[in-house]
């Protein structure tokens, strides 16, 4: 075992900090002036290199981060350039900036996003998340679509805390902007190739220009694959595992008059892959310990593994500058298809046949899930105005709608993978808002901002078929159908719908103390709309009703040492009423349902230092604590058969009242490195270094000891050479460098079946601009 694996999980950390002094100093010896700087810097004076402004849209228009009264952190990029270097999805960004965590049990296709430590677990396809995604000024509400990859991106930016005044529902917990980057006069683009482990290949590549005097277009596509690493020891379907193949493209046309802008917006994903991989048995009883002798390289899975999804979209954002006013319209319209099936037991056979492992297979279990119709539209009108005063303000309205069909089948594979259970379900969902935020300069260094919000949400979710011949509340060996399904519902009625009236809003003030330090405090409200999850084998049909947060952060953003450096922290508070649980597994039910717990808290704090300790070595660090704890003394649900649960036991269900969230760990801390050895032909050699690292999470609702994942340490090295001025790039990476091995998540009905970390990935790229 590789001798990083051994050490306690803040070693890494702390001796990574320990080794800056030793950098610095080395890299003072080496110093010289540069004449360009990366991206995210600019020079001055041709001698010191200092922190390039920021420009974000958290509060909807162009403004720089120092002013924002909002917890925000951004990535470039640069940044996002080197993370993404081993071809990993979006969960790339888990833990890149501090109070952010993103996992998924679908592998790349079903992204769950957690800030603070509030997020939802839920696997449904039509589950909602109080983390809301906005894609180039468009909500991503499945969770599918939350996916699309990362390219062709001018930054990121995730807003901390409630944002349900300007972005509405289901952002009681924080929002993912991510802003592609747009079109332009000037002919230009890049191209990006690299190879890996596993024969990897990425391509990334985009171009544009001016078409006309008004109209410039821009074009950008993604390309990646890996072989499966993963071989099947079982002589099933499979003979291997973690393969895929992943194209997206994305076409932009915009039109630039005197007082009108249109940006149209075409987009399209395709992927080929496997499914997450389930195995059995990796954990040792008692412990959260990884078996003796466990194989990362290798399953043996009697099931059918792959996932499937095609997604595309279109947007077009309309601004008319009016004078004093500016008027935005913002379409937007997405439709996914996708199927995922997996061997969820972890291992082949079942504990009632001669052969089965590895081992105690309790009984074989194969399911999938698919979206096979979906549409999503969106239309929002705002006006903002534009005065020479101390007063501004905008106002809107918003209008969502959503239809689509969710499939759930099961499949026996002990006879061979035949389909022994089917349900599809329809959901439609119409949202409809009045939004209005004003801005008031009290004072040369006194600024209050104060937003409003009214969401009207219906939900409808119909079971439009069922059957069931294997395990089912039916008479065994016979089928069971819908109308058996309904009769189990109290009312017979497998047709439900709720209705949510729900107002937003927030509160906040900015004081300067000088002009490069800024202190801010802000109160705000968000909430979530109900949820329903449709009846099944092993439950009825459950609802949660929506759940409402309230927050209060304050902090302080500043520029140091004349701008070389720049730290933005702030501490906060935040009270969920009613959140929506969702009890997964379980030895008595085996079912996926919906609960309202009384309330949870968080508290914690957030951290981002950037700071250019040489004009040639630039640090970033970033770090959280987040607490939470779930607040019911009546809430139980259905603990694990085959772990150490720790909670109370009421009736054989555990007590969750005082437990914290799920997925969210109390730590966060993340730290990059870069350090340039200019050349005189306008060449640099350069080296680049990323880690991350989170504390323990519990997986589920209940505490065990089995499934509590432990603490987690990743790394990423880049060393490369750009040349002239950072036209060229070629460069030797290598992602989770360690190779650390972990449980990330786990299944709690079977067995101790859990699922594990991205694997090192070592490669080289080379990009080229133009």
């Amino acid at each position: 075992m590789p001798l990083a694996r051994k050490l306690p999980r803040h070693a890494l950390t702390v001796a990574i900090a320990l080794m800056l002094p030793a950098q610095v100093a080395f890299a003072q010896d080496a110093q010289t002036p540069v004449e360009t700087a990366p991206a995210q810097t600019q020079a001055t004076n041709g001698k010191s290199t200092t922190l390039e402004t920021i420009e974000v849209t958290a509060q909807r228009k162009v403004e720089n981060l120092q002013d924002v009264p909002v917890s925000v952190t951004t990535l470039n990029a640069e940044q996002l350039d080197v993370l993404g270097s081993g071809g990993n999805d979006v969960r790339f960004l888990s833990g890149r900036v501090p109070s952010l965590n993103i996992e998924s049990s679908f592998g790349r296709a079903f992204p769950r996003f957690y800030i603070r430590g509030y997020g939802n677990t839920d696997f449904r396809l039509n589950a909602s998340q109080p983390v809301s995604l906005v894609y180039d000024e468009v909500v991503q509400e499945n969770p599918i679509l939350k996916g699309f990859p990362v390219f062709d991106l001018d930054r990121v930016e995730v807003l901390r805390g409630p944002q349900g005044s300007l972005f509405g529902r289901n952002t009681p917990a924080g929002v993912v902007k991510f802003e592609s980057v747009r079109p332009s006069q000037d002919f230009g683009g890049y191209g990006k190739v690299g190879v890996g482990s596993d024969n990897m290949f990425n391509f990334e590549g985009a171009v544009g220009g001016g078409l006309t005097e008004n109209w410039s277009a821009r074009a950008s596509a993604l390309f990646q694959r890996r072989d499966d690493w993963v071989t099947n020891t079982y002589p099933g379907p499979n003979d291997g595992f973690e393969g895929y193949d992943e194209s997206a493209g994305r076409v932009q046309f915009l039109y630039e008059g005197e007082s009108f802008e249109a940006l149209l917006n075409a987009h399209a994903r395709h992927l080929n892959g496997t499914a997450r991989l389930f195995r059995a048995n990796i954990i040792k009883p008692g412990t959260n310990d990884l078996v003796d002798g466990f194989d990362e390289d290798k399953v043996s899975l009697d099931g059918l593994n792959h996932s499937e999804l095609d997604s595309q979209g279109a947007s077009a954002r309309l601004t008319w500058d009016i004078g004093d006013y500016i008027l935005h319209s913002i379409t937007g319209y997405e439709s996914v298809e996708t199927y995922s099936r997996g061997d969820i037991d972890g291992g082949f056979g079942a504990v009632f046949l001669p052969v089965s492992g590895p081992g105690i297979i309790p009984f074989a279990s194969e399911t999938a899930d698919g979206i096979p119709e979906h549409s999503q539209w969106t239309q929002e009108f705002r006006i903002e105005s534009d005065f020479d005063s101390a007063w501004n303000w905008q106002a809107g309205l918003f209008y969502f709608n959503e239809d689509y069909d969710v499939e759930s089948f099961s499949y026996d594979s002990l006879a061979g993978g035949i389909q022994d259970g089917y349900e599809r379900v329809n959901q439609t969902n119409d949202s409809w808002a009045v939004f209005a935020a004003t801005t008031w300069d009290v004072n040369d260094a006194f600024q209050l901002r104060a937003g409003v919000r009214y969401t009207w949400d219906d939900k409808d979710l119909d079971v439009k078929e069922y059957w069931q011949t294997g395990f089912a509340p039916c008479v065994l060996a016979q089928k069971c159908t819908i109308q058996q399904l309904a009769a189990m519902e109290p009312d017979g009625d497998l047709l439900e719908s709720t209705e949510d009236k729900k107002f937003s809003w927030d509160l906040s003030a900015t004081y300067e103390i000088n002009d490069d330090v800024n202190l801010y405090g802000r109160a705000a409200t968000g909430y979530r709309g109900s949820s329903i999850q449709a009846a099944g084998a092993f439950n009825g049909m459950s609802i949660a009703g929506p759940e409402t947060s309230t927050s209060f952060e304050a902090g302080i953003k500043a520029d140091l040492w004349d701008k070389r450096a720049r730290i933005n922290a702030g501490v906060f508070y935040y009270e969920v009423k009613d959140q929506q649980l969702t009890a997964v597994g379980g030895e008595t039910g085996n079912a996926n349902i919906l609960l309202n717990a009384d309330k949870s808290t968080g508290q914690g704090f957030e951290m981002d230092f950037q700071a250019y300790l040489m004009d040639d070595l630039l640090l970033t660090l970033g770090s959280s604590y987040n607490d939470t704890e779930i607040k019911d003394p009546d809430l139980t649900v259905a603990p694990c058969a085959a772990c150490t649960v720790t909670d109370p036991l009421i009736n054989g269900a555990a007590l969750i009242d005082g437990n914290v969230l799920p997925q969210a760990p109390k730590w966060n801390h993340n730290l990059t490195l870069r350090w340039g050895i200019p050349m005189d032909n306008g060449g640099e050699f350069y080296a680049y270094t990323d880690w991350v690292y989170r504390s323990e999470v519990n997986f589920f609702l209940y505490d065990s000891v089995e499934f509590t994942g432990k603490s987690l340490v990743e790394g990423g090295l880049r060393l490369g050479y750009t040349w002239e001025y950072g036209k060229y790039d070629v460069a030797l990476f290598g992602r989770n460098i360690t190779d650390e091995v972990q449980v990330v998540g786990g299944i709690d009905f079977n067995n101790l079946t859990g699922f594990i970390n991205e694997p090192r990935t070592v490669g080289v790229e080379f990009k080229a601009g133009f």
